[in-house]
């Protein structure tokens, strides 16, 4: 069959990759042990000579391989792993391919709980240093003869940052360096990291890609770009497979076998269904988003707007080449902070809770809840004011949105 689009590959995948019974989408695989007729079959499986075969759950099931399949089909990549959650990929990625002694260079601007995680990773002995990650430049200062690995987020959580995307990947790959591009808040529907030369794209498919605010799930996806052979962190054991498999295939054996960061069957199978609907929704949510920061910018309450299609955002023109779309995601403030509790609970449609890219619009101050761990300095350092809010657009009808801001930010004007 010829190339096939964004949404009829994942709509018809299944089907025409071959399902049982002549099914339309995979089953749900619940069985933990996969038995064979041969043990010679089984021992293969084990020593990876053996392609396509089970053998216990927590390394993935038919279910997930299939959910696997999906993802890197969308990111155009040459494999990928699922994990439990989007925290688990990104913890799997940085354990198992970091040591002691590295270094790695990280975007300032990132999610609260990866943030978090740099903290483990320095007590762990991994150096971490983060840069304003938007020039280029400070990523370059920062490199050092032991720098590992880049790492940046696509559209920055919450202040909507986007990085010198295509200047870093120049950067990373004319210095050998690994460079792993969170696409989460853009997803393979807006945007495909490989186009600026990542070597590993981590989704949190809780979000963009399911979509539903139903299943978690995360993905590392192999883009095929970076020579993991040349690697010196790939262990003895993965060095007898083909230099481009190593990378995932450490990944897999330490962050699934060894740490168990499993994604079950049931929540990958509510994944893959929720992510036959990913360019429908994130082109609703990204209209819905672009709408709303128009009104919020234009509003006597509201002092600053963050959002990329916005035309004062100040990487607006890099957001406008690489991206499809500018995302579900906005930031706001409003002129008197003190309203801003008010305001927010006034607000009857948005749902005042946690988590991103769900079909309902989300809403949440940020400073005292998902950055409240961060602390004031680094709050400082990203961007992060105390009168922040965070939101994530839904599908809701745009109308109704706008009338449900205009009543509440009238408690604030």
């Amino acid at each position: 069959m010829s190339k096939q689009g964004f949404t009829t590959g994942i709509v018809h995948g299944d089907r025409i990759s071959g399902t049982e019974h002549g099914g339309v989408r995979q089953p749900i695989h619940t069985s933990v042990q996969y038995g064979f007729e041969r043990v010679e079959d089984l021992i293969g499986v084990f020593q990876g000579t053996k392609k396509g075969g089970f053998n216990y759950a927590r390394q993935g099931t038919p279910t997930t391989a299939a959910l696997e399949r999906k993802i890197t089909g969308l990111e155009e990549g040459a494999g990928t792993i699922c994990f439990g959650t989007g925290m688990a990929a990104i913890t799997a990625t940085f354990l198992t391919l970091l040591r002691a002694g590295d270094h790695l260079v990280s975007s300032r601007y990132v999610f609260g709980n990866t943030n978090s995680l740099f903290g483990t990773l320095r007590t762990l002995g991994v150096e971490v240093t983060t840069v304003d990650a938007c020039d280029v430049e400070n990523v370059k200062s920062a490199i050092r003869p032991n720098t590992r690995m880049v790492f940046v987020e696509t559209i920055a959580n919450p202040g909507t940052q986007i990085p010198d995307l295509q200047g870093i990947g120049a950067v990373c790959r004319e210095r050998g360096i690994a460079y792993v591009v969170d696409n989460t808040i853009t997803s393979p529907a807006l945007f495909k990291p490989k186009a600026v030369g990542a070597s590993l794209v981590i989704n949190s498919l809780t979000k963009t890609i399911a979509g539903h605010g139903a299943a978690l799930g995360g993905a590392v996806t192999d883009t095929g770009l970076f020579d993991w052979s040349a690697y010196p962190n790939i262990a003895d054991e993965y060095r007898r497979s083909a230099g481009k498999d190593q990378g995932l295939l450490q990944i897999r054996k330490k962050g699934l076998r060894d740490m168990g960061a499993a994604l079950s069957s049931e929540q990958a199978h509510a994944i893959a269904m929720g992510a036959e609907t990913l360019a429908l929704r994130v082109k609703q949510s990204s209209d819905n988003a672009l709408a709303l920061a128009q009104f919020l910018e234009g509003h006597e309450a509201v002092g600053k707007v963050f959002y990329p299609g916005l035309k004062s955002h100040p990487q607006y023109e890099i957001a406008q080449a690489l991206f499809k779309g500018a995302s579900w995601l906005l930031s706001f403030e409003l002129l008197d902070a003190e309203r801003m509790i008010d305001v927010v609970n006034a607000l009857e449609l948005p749902i005042k809770a946690t988590g991103l890219g769900d079909t309902r619009t989300l809403i949440i101050p940020v400073a005292p809840t998902i950055f409240f761990e961060a602390g004031a300095q680094t709050r400082k350092a990203m961007g992060i004011s105390d009168g922040m809010l965070r939101l994530s657009a839904g599908i809701e009808d745009i109308d109704d949105l706008i009338a449900d801001f205009s009543q509440a930010l009238k408690l604030a004007a």
